[in-house]
């Protein structure tokens, strides 16, 4: 086999390799791991912390100086600059110094503005990654649902043959109705079969949104459910471990409410911005004054000013005053805001350790009892009917009974893990460092 004949095989075999990693089924944190490194929030995120540290330079330095060129008692009958001796040609320059310490408050400030950054930045993520389960997980249920009423589907078509072979033979108490009701049921599942591929495509439609070159069309959820552990302090039956103080502590470490924290030091440094209003803004000028020769051509001599100027803010009652309570109500103001958010989240994180302990006695109940007792139902009464004890009406009741308990079973199972995903976002800690590095995972998006 010569050269050319092997590369041409090496080609075609790569090339062959391609579109089965291309449409390799999406794992869950394969999926979050994508959307949080190609999400364009971040980006801007950066730039705008980027902008606000460029910015913070710039005011922590004084203002532009001032340059002034004129002339000064220049005489209007003859515009001659050497008729009389205090027509001078004058350059000036000043330089303004901003009112006591309001550089470094407005440097502190932009400075504390552009550390909201990566606090935000950490909450998005952990949204993006509720967002994502809860899509994934979405879509994951109705491939599922599917695959349940499919597979299913056989047992009922070989139900409906049988209950028309007995028809049609006179067998057992077969009658018209159960030939009938047995197609129904048939149709049925088709209608349900179309209706829930139609919810899959549009949970497939929202899910390729977060990932980058991914198309509806060819995107394929893994058929493996992923487990997703509980928060600490938390057992397996959703019933709080920790205290009240450890809860309010952890939901306060979250990233949302620090960056409420960090709101308000802005506004703490905003009311320190506004008491500098009170001090007087100084401001140095020099000016130097060029003569000319008086008429006799005697030499005259130039001059030389320097001075200080500054204001009087003498009069604060609705200026100073105003702007120092305006600033003052605004960080009391947002500290009502935190209160809020708390309260909020509390509420919420509530409301999901109930529904987690709810589902996880439901998931109990199902796997030790339920779907045993259904399925020996639908067994019962199929060999009733089987041994002329019982009716066909009977047994496709058991069969729907069945099919609908394993539906609901795996509904519960992943209405589980979207619970704990929510929980997951409660007790996201603002001190752990979790931006995720493109460089490292941008590999892992050709797989898309």
């Amino acid at each position: 086999m010569n050269l050319f004949v092997r590369c041409a095989i090496g080609i075609t075999f790569v090339m062959a390799a391609i579109p089965v990693f291309a449409q390799s089924p999406l794992m869950l944190d394969q999926a979050i791991r994508i959307a949080q490194v190609n999400d364009p929030w971040l980006d801007g995120s950066r730039l705008r912390q980027e902008a606000a540290e460029s910015e913070s330079v710039a005011a922590g330095a004084l203002p532009d100086p001032t340059v002034s060129i004129g002339f000064a008692n220049l005489p209007v009958d003859s515009f001659d600059f050497g008729q009389e001796p205090m027509t001078q040609l004058v350059v000036g320059i000043g330089q303004a110094f901003p009112r006591g310490d309001t550089r470094s408050l407005r440097r502190q400030q932009l400075l504390e503005t552009s550390a909201q950054q990566p606090l935000m930045r950490l909450d998005r993520q952990a949204k993006v990654a509720v967002m994502v389960s809860q899509l994934w997980l979405e879509s994951y249920r109705y491939d599922e649902t599917i695959r349940l009423i499919e597979q299913d589907r056989s047992l009922f078509d070989y139900l409906a043959d049988v209950a028309e072979s007995a028809y049609s033979n006179a067998l057992a108490r077969t009658s018209q109705q159960d030939v009938i009701r047995a197609q129904v049921e048939l149709t049925r599942l088709d209608d349900r079969l179309t209706a829930l591929r139609q919810q899959r495509d549009i949970a497939l439609a929202k899910l390729a949104e977060w990932l980058p070159s991914a198309e509806m069309t060819s995107l394929q959820i893994s058929t493996e459910l992923p487990e997703l552990s509980i928060p600490n302090g938390l057992n397996n039956t959703a019933t709080a471990a920790l205290s009240e103080s450890d809860i309010t502590s952890a939901l306060l470490a979250h990233p949302s409410l620090q960056v409420f924290d960090q709101r308000i030091q802005i506004s703490s440094t905003g009311v320190a911005l506004a008491e500098q209003k009170y001090k007087p803004q100084w401001g140095l000028n020099a000016s130097y004054g060029y003569r000319d020769n008086d008429p006799t051509g005697s030499d005259r001599s130039d001059f030389f000013s320097l001075g200080v100027s500054f204001d009087l803010p003498l009069f604060t009652g609705n200026r100073q005053d105003k702007e120092v309570q305006s600033a003052v109500a605004s960080r009391e103001a947002t500290k009502t805001d935190k209160a809020l958010a708390l309260r909020a989240m509390r509420a919420s994180l509530d409301a999901n350790l109930s529904a987690l302990e709810r589902l996880e006695q439901r998931y109990q109940l199902y796997e030790e009892r339920l779907l045993r007792e259904v399925h020996d139902q639908a067994e019962a009464s199929l060999n009733a009917y089987t041994n002329d004890n019982g009716d066909f009406a009977e047994v496709m009741r058991a069969r729907i009974a069945e099919l609908k308990a394993n539906i609901d079973f795996h509904n519960i199972r992943v209405d589980r893990l979207k619970t704990i995903a929510e929980l997951n976002y409660f007790f996201t800690d603002a001190h752990t460092d979790t931006e995720p590095d493109a460089r490292r995972d941008s590999a892992q998006t050709g797989g898309l």
